[in-house]
C-alpha cells in the first residue's frame, strides 16, 4: 500500500473517476500500464458491482489503483419542486417511450456497504467526492493501509479535509466536467459567477492546508499538466481526455459528441441529477436546467430511464453528456498511447520552463 502521493504512479498523471460507466476496469488497467493512476468510481453501484469491479482490475494490473466513493446526501425534504419538475418532463417520457424513475429512493448510493468492503478488503486509494468523510472513517482507512483523498472546491473545503485527516485533497477548479464536487450544495450560488477557476483555487488551498493538491478541471494537454505541477499541484487528475479512449465505458454517442461541431459550450446545469454538472449543451440541458430543483439524487432517479432510452434510440440530445471545458482537445487514441503523449508533452514544457534544471524533483514532481 502507498504510504505518499509519489509512490501512487510513475507520472503526475490520474485518470479521474467518472461514474457512470466510463471509468471502468479496462480504462483504469491501461492507464496504470502506461504509468499513470488509475481510478474506478463506485457511484451508483451497488456494493457488490464496485467490488466485482476491483476483482477484475485486480486480475489486470498490480499497480496501484483507486476507488472513488459518494459521499451519501441527506433525504430530501421538500418534495414539491421535483413533483413540478417530474410533470415538465412528462413530455420526455413519453417522447422516449419509457417512464420516468422513482425520485424518492435511496440517498446514500450504499455508502456504508462500500467503506465495509473497502476496509475488509482494502485498495490502495480511496477518494470522497460530495462531502467530507468523518475522521474516523479516514483512521479505519488508514488502519487497513489506504490512502484517502477528499475533493474540494474551496479552501475551505480543504480545511476540513485536512481537519478529518485525509492523506490528500482533489482541487476541482469549475472547468471540470461531470459533477462539481462540492460538499454543500447550495442554490444561492448558482449561476454565472458560480466556482472558482483551477490555477487560482490551487493558490487558495496552498495557502490553506499542508496537504499534497490533485489538481481537477480542463486538463487536455502535457503543457497544462507542468502549468499546475508549477503552481504547486502534485499531480493532475484528467477525466474528459481519457473519456474519448476506446477503452472507456462511455457510449459512443458520448464519445462523439466531445469534438462534434454540433456542440459549441459546456454549461453547469441542474437538468439530468439536481446538482450542478458541467456537461455538453444539448436540447435537454436548454430546455429543463433553468426549471431543475436542487434535488439530488431525487432529480438523477427521475431523469435516468429517460437518458438510457435516449441513449438505446441513439439520440444525445436528451443524454447527460458530461465534459470539461477543454472537450474539443480530446483525441481517440488508446489510453496507453494517450499517457505517452501526455507524458512527452509534460517533459517538453518542463524543457522549456526550466532548459539547464532537471525535469522534477521525483516521478509527481515536488508535493505541496
Amino acid at each position: 500500500m502507498p504510504t505518499a502521493l509519489t509512490e501512487l504512479s510513475a507520472h503526475p498523471i490520474v485518470q479521474a473517476p467518472m461514474a457512470g460507466g466510463a471509468s471502468c476496469p479496462e480504462l483504469a488497467a491501461a492507464v496504470n500500464g502506461a504509468g499513470g493512476l488509475g481510478f474506478l468510481a463506485a457511484g451508483y453501484k451497488t456494493a457488490d458491482g464496485m467490488y466485482q469491479e476491483i476483482e477484475r482490475l485486480r486480475g489486470m494490473t498490480g499497480r496501484p489503483f483507486g476507488v472513488n466513493l459518494f459521499m451519501p446526501h441527506p433525504e430530501l425534504a421538500e418534495d414539491a419542486a421535483v413533483d413540478v419538475y417530474r410533470d415538465q418532463l412528462a413530455g420526455e417520457a413519453d417522447w422516449y417511450r419509457t417512464a420516468l424513475g422513482d425520485p424518492r429512493g435511496a440517498a446514500d448510493d450504499g455508502y456504508e456497504a462500500k467503506l465495509a468492503i473497502l476496509r475488509e478488503d482494502p485498495v490502495p486509494v480511496v477518494s470522497f467526492t460530495f462531502g467530507c468523510p468523518t475522521a474516523e472513517t479516514v483512521e479505519s482507512l488508514a488502519r487497513v493501509g489506504t490512502y484517502t483523498v477528499v475533493t474540494v472546491t474551496t479552501a475551505a473545503e480543504a480545511r476540513a479535509a485536512q481537519a478529518a485527516g485525509a492523506d490528500a485533497v482533489c482541487v476541482q477548479g469549475i472547468e471540470a466536467g461531470g459533477h462539481q464536487g462540492t460538499h454543500r450544495d447550495d442554490p444561492q450560488s448558482d449561476g454565472a459567477g458560480a466556482g472558482v477557476g483551477l490555477l487560482a483555487l490551487i493558490a487558495e488551498v496552498r495557502e490553506a492546508v499542508r496537504l499534497p493538491i490533485i489538481a481537477a478541471g480542463g486538463l487536455m494537454r502535457g503543457a497544462q499538466i507542468a502549468a499546475v505541477l508549477a503552481a504547486g499541484a502534485a499531480s493532475a487528475q484528467l477525466g474528459t481526455a481519457f473519456l474519448a479512449c476506446p477503452e472507456s465505458g462511455a457510449h459512443p454517442l458520448h464519445k462523439q459528441a466531445l469534438t462534434d461541431p454540433l456542440y459549441t459550450r459546456t454549461e453547469l446545469t441542474r437538468a439530468f441529477s439536481g446538482r450542478p454538472a458541467r456537461g455538453l449543451a444539448n436540447r435537454f440541458l436548454r430546455e429543463h436546467g433553468p426549471y431543475a430543483p436542487a434535488a439530488y439524487p431525487a432529480v438523477h432517479l427521475l431523469t435516468s430511464p429517460v437518458r438510457k432510452a435516449a441513449a438505446k434510440a441513439g439520440d444525445p440530445q436528451a443524454m447527460s453528456l458530461w465534459a470539461g471545458q477543454g472537450h474539443r482537445l480530446a483525441r481517440r487514441l488508446p489510453a496507453a498511447e494517450l499517457m505517452e503523449v501526455l507524458a512527452a508533452e509534460l517533459a517538453a514544457a518542463r524543457a522549456v520552463s526550466n532548459p539547464t534544471g532537471p525535469a522534477g524533483s521525483g516521478p509527481l514532481g515536488s508535493a505541496s
